[in-house]
């Protein structure tokens, strides 16, 4: 478990560094000349860069292992963030989040692999999971409003190096503090070879993949959205806390440790449901407060994404880790790419938000059910 403590610091700084780029991106292309619609180009376009790298990544960290694929991401990324604190136009800032959409499209899939390889059994691997997605809703939920104040205190210059710096140094700490692991305990435990094969015959049906991309256009609508809303024009640091409320209502269900014990389906199933029905609140009648809202959409995503990590390493052999989590990444970042897109056109027509609630709908509906369904989750491989 050394290498995850390790694992999980590391995850922290770097979540902390990305998400404190969330309410400042925005108004920094604005300041740079960027009509909304270019914006949405903008983080779109850092999101469909991240397809060949996840690609790449899948098959890479199967082979080779996470450690240098970590390592790799968070340091090229940091320089990247150095040389965006010095552009001048719209279209350097689009070509500089491209290349860093591709460098950090290494990262996930590197983590979820290795921490899914340090478990000893399936409701050990489901508790790392969540504690992934309680490290980063613990850094997402500070990061937003620290950019934001960062920004209002010092500049976009001297924030986007800072955040680069740290990028930097957490890759060459992460040199010494995170190893490869070859074989897993969950491999050792298999009790004979036709356990082992039953497993591997298992696949994730590929109608599965359309709902974290439909979660993560959602996720790029609001977004989208936040920053540009009067009282985010008002105050970049008021952008940050609306980031940072979403991420308490992560904190909220991810605490929640009794939820492990659902089945991976059942939560996934529960939790886009929910999501979907804040969303549609949000498009037309909107009977909660913003900031209501925005916890709700919180606690929703903290029950999806562990579920849907879980899922895919109980129905995955542990060879293809690497890529079934490329594969996870990669319609997350078509998911990423349309949301701000979609947003960007049709925010003077209709609520975007309209269109995060039909893609979560339509998405939930063509959920498969897993061969074997049941309410709670098996405590043993």
């Amino acid at each position: 478990m050394k290498t995850a403590i390790w694992l999980y610091l590391f995850m922290f700084i770097a979540f902390f560094d990305l998400h404190a780029q969330f309410p400042i991106l925005s108004p920094f292309a604005i300041s740079l000349g960027a009509a909304p619609s270019f914006i949405g180009l903008i983080m779109g376009m850092y999101s469909l860069t991240h397809i060949p790298g996840n690609i790449l990544a899948g098959y890479g960290v199967d082979r080779y292992g996470s450690k240098y694929f970590i390592i790799f991401s968070l340091i090229i990324a940091g320089w990247l963030l150095i040389i965006q604190s010095s552009v001048t136009d719209p279209w350097q800032l689009l070509v500089i989040r491209s290349i860093s959409g591709f460098i950090l499209a290494f990262l996930s899939p590197a983590c979820l692999s290795l921490l899914a390889k340090i478990a000893k059994d399936q409701i050990q691997q489901g508790k790392l999971m969540a504690g992934n997605g309680l490290v980063h809703t613990l850094a997402s939920i500070v990061s937003p409003a620290a950019g934001a104040l960062l920004v209002a205190k010092v500049g976009y210059s001297i924030a986007f190096n800072l955040l680069g710096w740290i990028l930097i140094i957490t890759g060459v700490l992460a040199f010494w503090g995170i190893q490869n692991i070859k074989s897993t305990s969950i491999e050792k435990k298999l009790p004979h070879p036709q356990t082992l094969m039953e497993n591997e015959e298992q696949k994730i049906p590929w109608l599965f993949y359309v709902l974290p991309l439909a979660l993560s256009c959602s996720q790029g609508i609001l977004f989208f959205e936040l920053p540009l809303i009067p009282i985010s024009r008002n105050s970049i640091f008021a952008s940050g806390l609306l980031f940072s409320i979403v991420s308490l209502g992560a904190l909220c269900t991810l605490s929640m440790l009794f939820l492990n014990r659902l089945s991976p389906f059942v939560r996934t199933a529960a939790g886009c449901l929910f999501l979907a029905l804040i969303f549609f609140d949000l498009a037309l009648h909107q009977m909660f407060p913003l900031a209501l809202s925005l916890f709700l959409i919180g606690m929703a995503k903290g029950i999806i994404y562990p579920a849907m990590a879980t899922y895919l390493t109980h129905m995955s052999s542990i060879s293809k880790y690497g890529r079934i989590f490329a594969i996870l990444a990669i319609s997350m970042s078509l998911g990423a790419f349309i949301g701000p897109v979609i947003a960007g056109q049709v925010r003077d027509i209709v609520s975007p938000y309209l269109f995060a609630f039909i893609f979560l709908f339509v998405s939930l509906s063509m959920l498969p059910y897993p061969n074997r369904f049941t309410i709670f989750t098996q405590r043993k491989v």
